[in-house]
Parts: C-alpha cells; sequence; structure tokens
C-alpha cells in the first residue's frame, strides 16, 4: 500500500518504521532533514513538504502538532489533497479539539476521501514498536481502508462510533489524566527531594506501591537522569490540557485539577522550558524551593 505520514516525530517516525517493516512504501513527510535521512536510511522515501508526496497515494497518516497544522498539510498550499488517490483514507492522529475533528470530516468527504478520528496513545516504546492503542471513530469504509495502517501501528483499536469527534473526546479525558499524572509526580518527586529522601530509592519504592501511575514509572526516570530531550515537551500539554479546559468551560464543567496541572505546564513554559521534556515541570518546584535536581549517572 502507498501510504504517506505527515509529521516524523516520535509517534509519527514510529508510525513511519512499522509501516516500512510491513513491507508498505511508505513516504514521509518533515521539514526537518535529519529525521527524513533516518526514515530514507530505513528503506522510506522523505519529502520536505505534503505537496512533495507522490501521485495515487493511498492512506495519509497525519501526526502534526494541532489542528491548524493538520488543516494545512491537507488543503493548505502546500497540502496534499491533490496527490491522493480516489477514495484514500485520511488518519487524523494529532490531538485536536472534538469540534475541530467533526469540521474536517465534511471537508475532507467533500474532497472525496474517507477520514479517521484516530488519535494515539502509548509514547515512544508503543510508536517504535507497533503497539500504540488507536482511539478512532469514522465510517466503517473508512475503517476498512485503513486497516492495514492500523495493523501495522498498533495492537488495540478502540472503535468508538461513526463520526468524527468521538476519538478526539476520549483522548481529550486521557491527556486530562495524563497531564494532572506528570504534573503530580513531578511535585511528588520535589516534595521528596526536599525532604531528604533519596529520589532514585524513592522512584523504586513508589513504583512497587499503591501511589504509582504509568506516568510516574515513564517519566520519573527522566528527571533521574538529568535527560530533559523532548519525548513528549511541556508544551505539547499546554496545548493538550488548554483543549480540555476550553471543552469544560463550553460544557460549564469544572476541572479544577487539570486547571492547576495546566498552570504548572504554563509557568514552565514561561521559565523557558517549553520545549523541554514535559516530566521536566519539576523545574517549576525547582524554581520555587531551590532543590536540586538529579543530574544524571
Amino acid at each position: 500500500m502507498k501510504i504517506a505520514v505527515i509529521g516524523l516525530g516520535t509517534m509519527g517516525m514510529g508510525a513511519a518504521l512499522n509501516l516500512v517493516r510491513k513491507g508498505h512504501q511508505v513516504f514521509g513527510c518533515d521539514v526537518r532533514d535529519a529525521v527524513r535521512a533516518e526514515l530514507a536510511t530505513a528503506g522510506g522515501t522523505a519529502v520536505g513538504s505534503a505537496a512533495e508526496l507522490p501521485a495515487d497515494t493511498e492512506a495519509v497518516v497525519v501526526f502534526v502538532v494541532n489542528a491548524p497544522q493538520t488543516e494545512a498539510v491537507l488543503f493548505g498550499p502546500q497540502g496534499c489533497l491533490a496527490k491522493l488517490a480516489k477514495g484514500a483514507v485520511i488518519l487524523c492522529c494529532a490531538t485536536i479539539a472534538p469540534e475541530a475533528a467533526r469540521a474536517l470530516e465534511p471537508k475532507i468527504a467533500t474532497a472525496g476521501f474517507l477520514m479517521l478520528d484516530a488519535p494515539v496513545s502509548g509514547g515512544k516504546a508503543g510508536a517504535q514498536a507497533g503497539t500504540m492503542t488507536v482511539m478512532a471513530s469514522g465510517s466503517e469504509a473508512a475503517f476498512a481502508k485503513a486497516q492495514p495502517v492500523l495493523d501495522a501501528i498498533s495492537t488495540k483499536v478502540w472503535r468508538l462510533g461513526e463520526k468524527a469527534g468521538i476519538g478526539s473526546t476520549v483522548k481529550m479525558v486521557n491527556q486530562l489524566l495524563a497531564g494532572v499524572h506528570i504534573a503530580t509526580a513531578a511535585e511528588a518527586l520535589a516534595l521528596g527531594i526536599r525532604a531528604g529522601a533519596d529520589p532514585r530509592t524513592l522512584f523504586e519504592v513508589i513504583s512497587s506501591s499503591a501511589g504509582s501511575s504509568w506516568m510516574w514509572q515513564n517519566r520519573v526516570p527522566h528527571i533521574l537522569d538529568g535527560d530533559d530531550t523532548p519525548l513528549s515537551a511541556v508544551n505539547i500539554f499546554v496545548k493538550d490540557l488548554g483543549i480540555v479546559l476550553d471543552q469544560a468551560r463550553a460544557l460549564t464543567f469544572p476541572l479544577p485539577l487539570a486547571a492547576t496541572a495546566h498552570q504548572l505546564f504554563l509557568a514552565a513554559a514561561a521559565h523557558g522550558e517549553g520545549a523541554k521534556d514535559d516530566a521536566f515541570v519539576i523545574r517549576v518546584w525547582q524554581a520555587l524551593t531551590g532543590i536540586d535536581l538529579p543530574a544524571g549517572r
């Protein structure tokens, strides 16, 4: 199958590499030279803009940051719609507001293509292993056309309904939990450090105790290693928790914990950590209390 992956970040690169391994003809799109070279080395073909994708592309997997970028790579001056085969499927995997996903569906249908509202979860490890969870909604025809893509990149596909917006709603709830859990993990580790606990021992104890979480086990090692390379950046949760809060406001629904977590990520971004790994929201507590963070091994 001729498949394009637009956005070769952590999740998009993992998806592209797994599609290559499954024998698909894969075209990756990203503005960064280094990631294009990585895909080319692995057996894919890389281009710098969506307009450079080949004709008769059968599926497009969109892993950009937000809704405006999704619109741009599909419908913009450098968009890819003119290059797609009749009846091609577009998997919109970015975390976007439900109403943005709902607005995309009729535009894509009018252009003659199928859409899956298909945000994903699983982190770098899941993306690299092809074991992501996909929270998808769309027509039966869209699911059928996208099945070879889904088989390559995921081990769990939730079929959440026939209309776009449902997948993005479920991902929004996931991001509420993920953002709060990361902020809480950082807060707990910072408190332990301030109180004199050895951070590595604290991590090991909590990891085998009732207070643990997936985010504690996944993100705290980044802090312990002093590695703020952004597998998922602070700015992602500024955006994603912003989506959560906007939706809640429209529903007149209070979200005090999510709002607090959002303010903490905003504070980290204001402190210059926006492009750093999201675990380093802990630098808010470092700035406030003067604690010494681990410097790695």
